[in-house]
């Protein structure tokens, strides 16, 4: 007897060992898949911004433009499906102080980014600034950028200064391509000639770099009217690779697509030249939406699409230069004012699963608010020591409320305050409609309805000046912050101390 009571203890004792273990086993198989979940679900996301250049509010197929502008538009079109898309997108009056804008999260005017920089003279963001690059970078992105930068000529900085780890493109904008056709004399226009035209000892020409951080910048080439044509292709080619090895590579990217497109020459690649039949302007608008579905593309064969917030937007309304004038939709004006086809710009946002697809907004938002908005995204602080005028703007994104977390913002064109957004409101101060036209300082402020007065004709403050009072509030809080915080002068050398 007692041996088989023995021998059933034992028996008893193995099996417990056994069940044991296997409580242990799978406890830790549960914490590791638990962990997993966790991982997955505070994974950071990828980020792709197309920031495509002087496009009008009136080009794109899915805001009124596509076939009516000679080229339909479908991949786009369909990001914009996919996502949401703002019919409100407020941007800065000129290319370098929107992408100023973008970096800092401060409105340009702060900066001394607040006009595009011309005549060699110095320019640019000051090191002491923090990009929304740098801010990425301390949370383990890789970041890289191709194309146009616009916030700095020299060296020290370039992109790859100012937290990008790569870079390909130019460091000033795509105009100066005319440089070297103005001597030649079977161009279309009648030549200057080198001894009272262009001359690269006077005018240094516009370099193409590739650069990484840490080295110096290799020049690869230089900006003339056959590079311009390229430069789409060379800028797409390379944001697809770096998407593509970080992906494979399971690190998290920031990729900064600043589109050649459509600013001035409006110049197709050669595969593109005759392939909508309507001109040049087609040809390039068809050309942009096959490089946008490149990027797409190259994101969905990587298997990240899920985890990749894409935006595509205009850094300005359209180019206001003959022959190359671009179409603003509803609104009237160009860019370099204070209208809304300047300050009004496409915006399209996609993020599987998160941002609501087929949404259209008419809520305010800024580019500014870009800043601290994929910053959270992205797991980043945002910095304390100096006025950030972007407003988070992620749970509106995501759709966890209707309601931007914007109500206005003051609108500068260069140096001037010319006018105040507030709610479908605006109050000019300075009036004036076209690029080319001499601003008119106003005796008294024109208020508009943009509800009901979508061209900005009808001076409605004598019977609406209630609205006066949200409209100075907004002006004053930021001209108390101006005195607080003293902008930075244009041309401020590095580095830059802020006055205590």
């Amino acid at each position: 007897m007692i041996t088989v009571l023995s021998e059933t203890w034992s028996a008893f004792r193995r099996c417990l060992k056994l069940r044991l273990a296997l409580i242990f086993c799978l406890s830790l198989i549960g914490s590791f898949l638990w962990t997993q979940v966790g991982q997955a679900e505070t994974k950071k996301p990828n980020i792709v911004f197309i920031l495509v250049d002087n496009l009008g509010y009136g080009e794109l197929g899915v805001y009124g433009g596509g076939i009516l502008r000679g080229a339909p538009t479908p991949r786009i079109d369909k990001l914009a499906s996919e996502g949401t898309r703002l019919l409100n997108f407020n941007v800065e009056a000129q290319c370098t102080p929107s992408r100023s804008a973008l970096m800092t999260g401060r409105f340009s005017i702060r900066s001394g980014t607040y006009a595009v920089p011309i005549g060699g003279a110095a320019d640019g963001l000051t090191l002491w600034e923090i990009t929304i690059a740098e801010l990425l970078s301390g949370q383990g992105y890789a970041t890289g950028m191709w194309g146009k930068w616009h916030l700095g000529s020299d060296e020290s900085r370039f992109p790859t200064h100012q937290g990008f780890d790569e870079w390909y493109g130019i460091p000033r904008t795509y105009d100066e391509a005319f440089w070297p056709s103005l001597n030649e004399a079977a161009g279309l226009w009648p030549s200057t000639g080198n001894k009272q035209g262009w001359n690269a000892t006077i005018a240094a020409p516009e370099l193409v770099y590739e650069a990484r951080k840490g080295e110096k910048a290799q020049q690869i080439g230089a900006l003339n009217l056959d590079t311009r044509r390229t430069m789409e292709a060379e800028i797409t080619d390379h944001a697809v690779a770096f998407i593509k090895r970080n992906a494979a590579a399971g690190k998290p990217f920031y990729a900064y697509v600043s589109s050649s497109m459509v600013h001035m020459p409006v110049l197709p690649n050669p595969a593109f030249i005759g392939k909508t039949g309507n001109g040049d302007w087609a040809d390039c608008l068809a050309e942009m939406d096959y490089r946008t579905g490149q990027i797409l593309d190259a994101i969905k064969e990587a298997g990240i699409e899920d985890n990749t917030l894409v935006i595509f937007a205009s850094d300005n309304g359209p180019e206001a230069t003959s022959p190359w004038e671009g179409d603003s939709g509803p609104w009237r004006g160009t860019y370099f004012t204070a209208m809304e086809a300047s300050l009004r710009a496409p915006f399209i946002i996609r993020w599987p699963g998160k941002v609501p697809a087929g949404r259209v907004s008419n809520e305010i938002v800024h580019i500014v608010d870009m800043y601290p908005t994929l910053a959270r995204a992205g797991g980043a602080q945002m910095p304390t020591d100096r006025p950030i005028d972007g407003i988070d703007q992620l749970d509106f994104f995501l759709g966890n409320q209707e309601n931007s977390n914007r109500e206005g913002f003051p609108a500068y064109v260069a140096d001037r305050l010319s006018a105040v957004k507030w709610h479908n409101w605006k109050m000019h101060l300075i009036w004036q409609v076209n690029m080319y036209d001499p601003p008119q300082t106003l005796p008294l402020p024109k208020v508009v309805n943009l509800l009901r007065d979508l061209k900005e004709e009808r001076d409605v403050g004598a019977t609406n000046s209630w609205v006066g009072v949200p409209m100075t509030k907004i002006l004053v809080e930021f001209e108390q912050s101006l005195r607080k915080y003293p902008p930075i002068k244009t041309g401020t050398p590095d580095p830059y101390v802020p006055p205590k």
